[in-house]
Order: C-alpha cells, then sequence, then structure tokens
C-alpha cells in the first residue's frame, strides 16, 4: 500500500546524477517547493493540548504481543491484506528481527547468508474490514516514539490505514523517513478510490540533520472531523481539512522497509528502528457529528 513519495517521483529524470550532484540539485528544489507552499519547517508550532484528551491505546514495549497473522495478539507481523512493499521482506516474529530492549521495540533489518534483506513490520489491526480485527479508532490522536536509522535506502514510517476497505482506501503517513535525505521526512495522506489516487496531499518537513537518528521523537496525527494535523514532539507542522474517507476507524502500523525507489546496495547490516512507545489518545467529550472540531 505504501508509495514511495516526492523524492522517488523525481528520481527517474535524476538516474544520470552523482549522489552529491542530487543533493545540490534537492536543495534547489527544496526552495522552489517551500515557494509553492508543500514544504514546511517542524519545531515553532502550536503545541497539542492532551489535557482533554484520554488514553485508549499504549505499548511501552516490555514485553512483546506479535503474531505473524493475530488474532490474540497485540500486533501482527504483516499487513492485514497480505502485501509486502519495498526491497526487504517482512519476517514472521523472531529475534533476530523484533527484540525487547530496554528501550523498547527494535525492528531490524539485516542481509540472510543468501544476502537477502528481511526486516519487520507491525500492524494492531490483522483483517480489513472489521471493527473487532484488531485495535482501531475513529478519530483522536495517535503517536509513535522513535528513533530512526538512517543512510541512503532505509525507509521507516509510522502510518495508518482505514478499516473500512470497501468502497475505497485510505492511508495517513504521519512519518516516512527516506533516509539518503537527513534534513527531511514526510507527512502524507492518500485515498484511493477504484485504484486511482483520489487524494494526494503530502508535506516536506525540513529538520535539523540527524534530529531523527540521534535521539528519540514523537510523530502524532490528530484526526478530527474537521481538520487533520500533524506534529512533531507534539508541535504542529500540517493541518487539513479531513476528507469524509477519513470518518471512520483506523488501524496502526511501524515497520522498517527499504528501498522505495532508492539503492539499497551500500547499507550496512544491521538497521534498526527503534520504538520506544505507541500510544492513542481519545477525546473525553463524544466528537460532534463530523461538523467541526
Amino acid at each position: 500500500m505504501r508509495v514511495p513519495n516526492l523524492f522517488l517521483s523525481l528520481r527517474p529524470s535524476l538516474r544520470g546524477l552523482s549522489y552529491a550532484a542530487f543533493a545540490g540539485f534537492c536543495v534547489a528544489l527544496a526552495a522552489v517547493v517551500a515557494l509553492r507552499g508543500s514544504m514546511g519547517r517542524a519545531g515553532g508550532g502550536t503545541r497539542i493540548d492532551l489535557s482533554v484528551y484520554h488514553v485508549t491505546f499504549l505499548d511501552r514495549f516490555q514485553t512483546l504481543s506479535l503474531s505473524a497473522h493475530g488474532p490474540d495478539t497485540v500486533w501482527s507481523a504483516h499487513t492485514p491484506w497480505g502485501g509486502d512493499f519495498g526491497d526487504a521482506a517482512f519476517a514472521n516474529p523472531s529475534p533476530e528481527v523484533f527484540r525487547i530492549t530496554p528501550q523498547g521495540l527494535s525492528i531490524i533489518a539485516s542481509k540472510t547468508a543468501g544476502g537477502k534483506w528481511r526486516s519487520g513490520l507491525i500492524s494492531s489491526a490483522y483483517r480489513d474490514n472489521d471493527p473487532h480485527a484488531g485495535f482501531t479508532q475513529k478519530y483522536g490522536y495517535f503517536e509513535m516514539t522513535a528513533e530512526l536509522p538512517g543512510g541512503m535506502g532505509t525507509w521507516p514510517a509510522f502510518w495508518l490505514i482505514g478499516m473500512d476497505k470497501r468502497d475505497f482506501a485510505d492511508e495517513i503517513d504521519v512519518i516516512e523517513y527516506y533516509g539518503g535525505f537527513p534534513r527531511y521526512f514526510h507527512a502524507t495522506e492518500h485515498v484511493w478510490v477504484r485504484g486511482r489516487n483520489a487524494l494526494l496531499r503530502s508535506r516536506l518537513v525540513r529538520v535539523p540533520a540527524g534530529l531523527l537518528t540521534s535521539r528519540f521523537n514523537r510523530f502524532g496525527v490528530l484526526i478530527t472531523p474537521r481538520t487533520t494535523s500533524f506534529y512533531l514532539n507534539r508541535r504542529r507542522f500540517w493541518s487539513t481539512p479531513t476528507p469524509p474517507q477519513y470518518r471512520q476507524p483506523m488501524y496502526m502500523l511501524a515497520d522498517l522497509a527499504l528501498g522505495g525507489g532508492w539503492p539499497i546496495g551500500n547499507l550496512t547490516s544491521p538497521l534498526t528502528l527503534r520504538i520506544r512507545q505507541i500510544k492513542v489518545w481519545q477525546r473525553d467529550r463524544p466528537w460532534p457529528r463530523d461538523r467541526e472540531n
């Protein structure tokens, strides 16, 4: 389901550039994108007020409740629709890929003896179109606290998918990071109808180099009947009108994918996505009827 973003859309026409030349091109591109309103800088936005919310889901990963496909665990190790993506195969639960440490959950990408990459994904639901197949929630604030791996070809993410896929499929990429570009990450909204991208809105967010890979950060999204707002360390950097397709229960996924259209030949095994916790809040009072915040 995940599709590569702005950087990937540029890749075919830039194949002849060296990495240094391409990095220079991206700096120029960023200036152009900023003028067109699809790029932002994180850090100075309004801080989210969670005092009127209560916690509905919390995993600090002191233990790991994970199975290949559910149903009796908190997490499943594969997407509910059974599709992989990227250049590393998503593995069934094993200590070589999923490991509990004092810092939380480590998802480890590594090369096998045969030279193939394997990595991991966790999903809070194990089946689509079933409100009882794992954790889902309509509206509220969803957050992952994580330290990301870097390097060209790493592609970690935290994202939400709508539970009901009978008429359309929707996706919110809270954080999608292409490790070859340490000053940027993406937040993206998708809606697919009959296989076509009916909605695509993306924000390219600039951060200090090394911020995402040298410390734990909080990546969050607040979905309300009126707006969908994205947060880094609980400060808002982007807000959009909530499309009708997002007014349904969503489930969460986090993964360490590789590739995303970028080369992985220079990556050194192993690579680790560290997740300290994943937490969800719901508003104390009932939401208004899909009209206002």
